[in-house]
């Protein structure tokens, strides 16, 4: 069929890399493989950080008027040319689906809705806009597609009818990074080449965007966990940048002085190559909603440190793919790092454990497949309930 795609955080081709564009390609990537035409209906950004309602307001027009357009250009059009699903990919307060909805309603279609966050405490506060938008939505979704166990306990409450609400497992295409695997000596040799590193000393990686707020957090407690660990050799290779990179160079570069390599940011083949030349992937993932930089690690045979934070759980097994602590805690999180830097064998078991869950478990075709039955299976219980939506 047909399916109209919208990313209202950050769109499939915004030209900063994060793990939410990864997540919005991976699924456009999975929704073709499933035998779907997929078209990107929007590119609109509605993400409001600062909570300012006027701004909120002036974004839920533009989107409004999106809407419109869309909807008068595909009713004016051939039938066949028209969508007959529209799918949305993450929701929450600050990055609401001002488009998806009226659209839907508008051409008689299936609205699924991919990756949503509803928090109550939001109501009354300065993104009230955002908070009433994500419920409408929510409410008016035809399937909600969680990718965490969390992600359940906020939708279940707001949608009430638990039959709306399915799984769909974070996943990633494994093969970019199953191929690095294979070529991991010479490329380890060519980046320790350029970068001036150790190649002997075992590499620790830490990706995530530099940015304030959770991500700064997240490379502080890491510096944090460091501190104690300069009586083993080791290297710390970090990729990532962004608005925030002189408060992280700061932080890692006092707690670990001269072991630290910065690679920037990094995307495609690259990511994967450096990711696979490391040993051991070092976050503590605060406020995560998963962390597709922890499954990535995983595909290229890493096991992960990180913290049991939110989704976290969900990409990482703990104790056979990767060591998991409490959030916060940066004792244990040191001492889990020290194990596996002392215990090689270990750290090449889980490594192996990590390839393999990512291939067998968490692959795009995997989720073609899922995505392929549940939304065939959404279209014709709308069919049934409306007498329209027909398969385009």
């Amino acid at each position: 069929m047909r399916i109209a795609f919208y990313a209202p955080l950050k769109a499939p081709e915004h030209p900063v890399p994060s793990g939410d564009r990864r997540v919005a390609r991976l699924l456009m990537q999975a929704l073709a493989m499933a035998g779907h035409q997929v078209e990107l209906a929007s590119t609109l950004r509605s993400f409001e950080g600062s909570g300012d309602p006027s701004l909120q307001r002036g974004l839920r027009d533009q989107g409004l008027a999106q809407a419109r357009r869309l909807t008068e250009d595909w009713l004016a059009g051939p039938p066949e040319q028209r969508p007959a699903l529209w799918f949305t990919y993450h929701l929450y307060y600050k990055a609401p689906d001002w488009i998806g909805p009226l659209v839907a309603d508008a051409l008689r279609i299936p609205y699924v809705v991919c990756e949503a966050s509803f928090a109550p405490k939001r109501a009354g506060g300065p993104w009230q806009i955002g908070h009433d938008a994500v419920a409408a939505a929510l409410t008016r979704a035809d399937l909600l597609l969680a990718p965490t166990r969390e992600d359940l306990g906020c939708l279940v409450p707001i949608v009430g009818q638990r039959g709306r609400i399915e799984r769909l497992l974070p996943f990633l295409d494994t093969q970019p990074y199953a191929r690095a695997v294979q070529t991991r000596p010479g490329t380890r040799a060519q980046i320790a080449a350029r970068y001036g590193i150790d190649s002997e000393a075992p590499w620790l990686l830490a990706v995530g965007m530099m940015r304030r707020g959770d991500k700064l957090a997240s490379y502080q407690q890491l510096a944090q966990a460091l501190t104690p660990l300069l009586d083993l050799r080791w290297r710390l290779l970090v990729v990532g940048d962004g608005v925030a990179r002189d408060d992280v160079h700061q932080a890692l570069e006092q707690a670990a002085p001269g072991r630290v390599h910065w690679l920037g940011q990094c995307d495609g083949e690259w990511l994967a190559d450096v990711t696979a030349s490391a040993d051991l992937c070092v976050w503590p993932a605060v406020n995560e909603a998963y962390g597709m930089a922890l499954l990535e690690a995983q595909a290229a045979a890493l096991p992960v440190v990180a913290c049991a934070t939110r989704g976290v759980p969900d990409v990482v097994r703990h104790g056979e793919t990767g060591l998991l602590v409490p959030s916060g805690d940066m004792v244990a999180f040191a001492q889990a790092v020290r194990l596996l830097l002392l215990d090689a064998q270990l750290r090449h078991r889980m490594g192996v454990a990590a390839a393999s869950f990512a291939r067998d478990d968490r692959s795009v075709e995997q989720a073609a497949a899922s995505l392929r039955s549940l939304l065939t299976q959404t279209q014709q219980a709308f069919t049934r309930r409306t007498g329209s939506g027909e398969h385009r």
